[in-house]
Protein backbone atom coordinates (compact mmCIF):
# COMPACT_ATOMS: atom_id res chain seq x y z
CA UNK A 1 0.00 0.00 0.00
CA UNK A 2 0.98 3.36 -1.10
CA UNK A 3 0.68 5.82 1.59
CA UNK A 4 -0.14 9.43 0.56
CA UNK A 5 0.07 12.97 1.77
CA UNK A 6 -2.20 15.81 0.06
CA UNK A 7 -1.58 19.27 0.38
CA UNK A 8 -3.75 21.96 -1.61
CA UNK A 9 -5.25 25.28 0.00
CA UNK A 10 -8.51 24.22 -2.73
CA UNK A 11 -10.56 21.99 -0.46
CA UNK A 12 -12.51 21.07 -3.02
CA UNK A 13 -10.31 20.18 -4.79
CA UNK A 14 -8.15 18.34 -2.43
CA UNK A 15 -10.98 16.77 -0.89
CA UNK A 16 -11.87 15.38 -4.66
CA UNK A 17 -8.83 14.31 -6.09
CA UNK A 18 -8.49 12.09 -1.70
CA UNK A 19 -11.75 11.09 -2.77
CA UNK A 20 -10.78 9.50 -6.30
CA UNK A 21 -6.89 8.39 -4.92
CA UNK A 22 -8.70 5.91 -2.35
CA UNK A 23 -10.43 3.96 -4.88
CA UNK A 24 -7.36 2.75 -5.86
CA UNK A 25 -6.17 -0.36 -4.60
CA UNK A 26 -2.68 0.35 -3.86
CA UNK A 27 -3.08 3.79 -3.04
CA UNK A 28 -4.13 5.34 0.97
CA UNK A 29 -4.38 8.87 1.55
CA UNK A 30 -3.13 9.05 5.20
CA UNK A 31 -3.60 13.03 5.66
CA UNK A 32 -4.46 15.67 3.93
CA UNK A 33 -3.28 19.58 4.71
CA UNK A 34 -4.42 22.93 3.63
CA UNK A 35 -0.59 25.07 4.29
CA UNK A 36 2.63 24.19 3.92
CA UNK A 37 2.86 24.29 6.94
CA UNK A 38 0.52 21.71 7.87
CA UNK A 39 2.06 19.24 5.08
CA UNK A 40 5.54 19.48 6.69
CA UNK A 41 3.67 19.25 10.27
CA UNK A 42 1.68 16.14 9.30
CA UNK A 43 4.47 14.54 6.65
CA UNK A 44 6.48 14.30 9.94
CA UNK A 45 3.61 13.11 11.98
CA UNK A 46 1.90 10.02 9.55
CA UNK A 47 5.42 9.62 7.56
CA UNK A 48 3.82 9.03 4.04
CA UNK A 49 5.61 7.24 1.11
CA UNK A 50 4.61 10.01 -1.05
CA UNK A 51 3.51 13.38 -0.40
CA UNK A 52 1.69 15.55 -3.00
CA UNK A 53 2.06 19.00 -2.90
CA UNK A 54 -0.01 21.99 -4.82
CA UNK A 55 2.90 24.58 -5.39
CA UNK A 56 1.00 27.51 -4.46
CA UNK A 57 -0.04 27.07 -0.64
CA UNK A 58 0.21 29.46 2.00
CA UNK A 59 1.71 30.59 4.23
CA UNK A 60 5.08 29.70 1.95
CA UNK A 61 5.29 27.47 -1.08
CA UNK A 62 4.94 23.65 -1.93
CA UNK A 63 8.24 24.10 -2.84
CA UNK A 64 9.09 25.37 0.41
CA UNK A 65 7.60 22.77 1.85
CA UNK A 66 9.08 19.67 -0.43
CA UNK A 67 12.38 20.93 0.53
CA UNK A 68 12.01 20.77 4.77
CA UNK A 69 10.01 17.78 4.15
CA UNK A 70 13.09 15.95 2.22
CA UNK A 71 15.85 17.32 4.67
CA UNK A 72 14.23 14.94 7.43
CA UNK A 73 12.13 12.46 5.84
CA UNK A 74 12.67 9.28 2.90
CA UNK A 75 9.36 10.96 1.94
CA UNK A 76 9.23 11.38 -2.05
CA UNK A 77 7.41 14.56 -3.68
CA UNK A 78 5.02 14.87 -6.38
CA UNK A 79 4.47 18.71 -7.35
CA UNK A 80 1.33 19.40 -8.60
CA UNK A 81 0.39 22.54 -10.31
CA UNK A 82 -1.59 24.96 -12.43
CA UNK A 83 1.67 27.04 -12.75
CA UNK A 84 3.90 24.65 -14.28
CA UNK A 85 6.92 27.48 -15.93
CA UNK A 86 10.16 25.67 -16.66
CA UNK A 87 11.71 27.55 -13.85
CA UNK A 88 9.73 26.19 -11.53
CA UNK A 89 10.50 22.89 -12.61
CA UNK A 90 14.08 23.30 -12.47
CA UNK A 91 13.62 24.56 -8.65
CA UNK A 92 11.34 21.70 -7.71
CA UNK A 93 13.94 19.47 -9.50
CA UNK A 94 16.76 20.97 -6.81
CA UNK A 95 14.43 20.78 -4.16
CA UNK A 96 14.28 16.48 -4.48
CA UNK A 97 10.69 16.38 -5.99
CA UNK A 98 10.49 13.33 -8.33
CA UNK A 99 7.45 14.03 -10.13
CA UNK A 100 5.85 17.02 -11.56
CA UNK A 101 2.82 17.40 -13.06
CA UNK A 102 0.44 19.96 -14.16
CA UNK A 103 -3.11 20.26 -11.99
CA UNK A 104 -5.24 19.81 -15.37
CA UNK A 105 -3.69 15.80 -15.23
CA UNK A 106 -6.39 13.18 -14.70
CA UNK A 107 -6.36 11.43 -11.07
CA UNK A 108 -5.94 8.22 -12.99
CA UNK A 109 -2.81 9.26 -14.45
CA UNK A 110 -2.06 10.87 -11.60
CA UNK A 111 -2.23 7.44 -9.62
CA UNK A 112 -0.06 6.19 -12.44
CA UNK A 113 2.70 8.46 -12.28
CA UNK A 114 2.63 8.17 -7.90
CA UNK A 115 2.81 4.43 -8.47
CA UNK A 116 6.49 4.97 -10.43
CA UNK A 117 7.44 7.64 -8.17
CA UNK A 118 7.16 5.50 -4.96
CA UNK A 119 8.98 2.94 -7.38
CA UNK A 120 12.36 5.25 -7.33
CA UNK A 121 11.52 6.55 -10.76
CA UNK A 122 10.95 10.16 -11.75
CA UNK A 123 8.06 11.80 -13.87
CA UNK A 124 7.82 15.18 -15.91
CA UNK A 125 5.82 16.49 -17.96
CA UNK A 126 6.65 16.82 -21.31
CA UNK A 127 5.50 19.08 -22.20
CA UNK A 128 6.93 21.56 -19.80
CA UNK A 129 10.01 19.62 -20.18
CA UNK A 130 10.01 20.41 -23.76
CA UNK A 131 9.39 24.10 -23.13
CA UNK A 132 12.42 24.09 -20.48
CA UNK A 133 14.99 22.94 -23.04
CA UNK A 134 14.14 26.83 -24.85
CA UNK A 135 13.72 29.07 -21.60
CA UNK A 136 15.64 32.28 -22.11
CA UNK A 137 18.09 32.79 -18.95
CA UNK A 138 17.44 34.83 -15.77
CA UNK A 139 18.52 38.51 -16.32
CA UNK A 140 18.70 39.11 -12.77
CA UNK A 141 21.55 39.01 -10.31
CA UNK A 142 21.86 36.84 -7.10
CA UNK A 143 20.72 39.98 -4.92
CA UNK A 144 18.37 41.24 -7.08
CA UNK A 145 16.55 37.79 -6.72
CA UNK A 146 17.16 37.89 -3.19
CA UNK A 147 15.21 41.42 -2.82
CA UNK A 148 12.10 40.53 -5.14
CA UNK A 149 12.14 37.25 -3.27
CA UNK A 150 11.18 39.37 -0.24
CA UNK A 151 8.79 42.21 -2.02
CA UNK A 152 6.91 38.91 -2.63
CA UNK A 153 5.59 39.13 0.73
CA UNK A 154 4.53 42.35 0.82
CA UNK A 155 7.35 43.56 2.74
CA UNK A 156 8.28 47.31 2.59
CA UNK A 157 12.28 48.12 1.58
CA UNK A 158 12.85 48.82 5.24
CA UNK A 159 11.79 45.32 5.85
CA UNK A 160 13.16 44.01 2.66
CA UNK A 161 16.83 45.79 3.87
CA UNK A 162 16.32 44.14 7.35
CA UNK A 163 15.90 40.52 5.74
CA UNK A 164 18.39 40.57 3.25
CA UNK A 165 21.08 42.56 5.45
CA UNK A 166 21.21 45.76 3.11
CA UNK A 167 21.00 49.29 3.27
CA UNK A 168 17.36 50.85 2.40
CA UNK A 169 19.51 52.83 -0.59
CA UNK A 170 21.14 49.51 -1.85
CA UNK A 171 17.77 47.29 -1.82
CA UNK A 172 15.71 50.63 -3.97
CA UNK A 173 19.23 50.39 -6.29
CA UNK A 174 18.54 46.51 -7.27
CA UNK A 175 14.72 46.68 -7.27
CA UNK A 176 15.37 49.47 -9.75
CA UNK A 177 17.62 47.76 -11.64
CA UNK A 178 15.48 44.45 -11.16
CA UNK A 179 12.29 46.61 -12.76
CA UNK A 180 14.17 47.96 -15.78
CA UNK A 181 15.09 44.76 -16.83
CA UNK A 182 12.47 43.08 -16.38
CA UNK A 183 10.43 46.53 -18.02
CA UNK A 184 8.26 46.12 -15.19
CA UNK A 185 6.30 49.42 -14.03
CA UNK A 186 6.63 48.51 -9.94
CA UNK A 187 8.75 46.24 -7.56
CA UNK A 188 5.59 43.54 -6.78
CA UNK A 189 4.74 43.33 -10.78
CA UNK A 190 8.94 42.80 -11.28
CA UNK A 191 8.60 40.17 -8.17
CA UNK A 192 5.35 38.89 -9.76
CA UNK A 193 7.33 38.38 -13.27
CA UNK A 194 9.93 36.94 -11.72
CA UNK A 195 8.23 34.01 -9.77
CA UNK A 196 6.38 33.37 -12.98
CA UNK A 197 9.51 32.04 -14.83
CA UNK A 198 10.43 30.48 -11.55
CA UNK A 199 13.24 32.56 -10.60
CA UNK A 200 11.96 32.69 -7.22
Amino acid sequence: MIRLLLADDEELLRSALAALLDLEDDLSVVAQAATSTDAVRLAREHRPDIAVLDLEMPPADGLTAAEQIRAELPTRIVMVTRHARPGVLRRALAAGVSGFVPKTTPAVRLAEIIRDVAAGRRYVDSDIAASALTEDDCPLSDRELDVLRATRTGASVKEIAKEVGLAQGTVRNYLSAAMSKLNANSRHAAAHRAWEEGWI
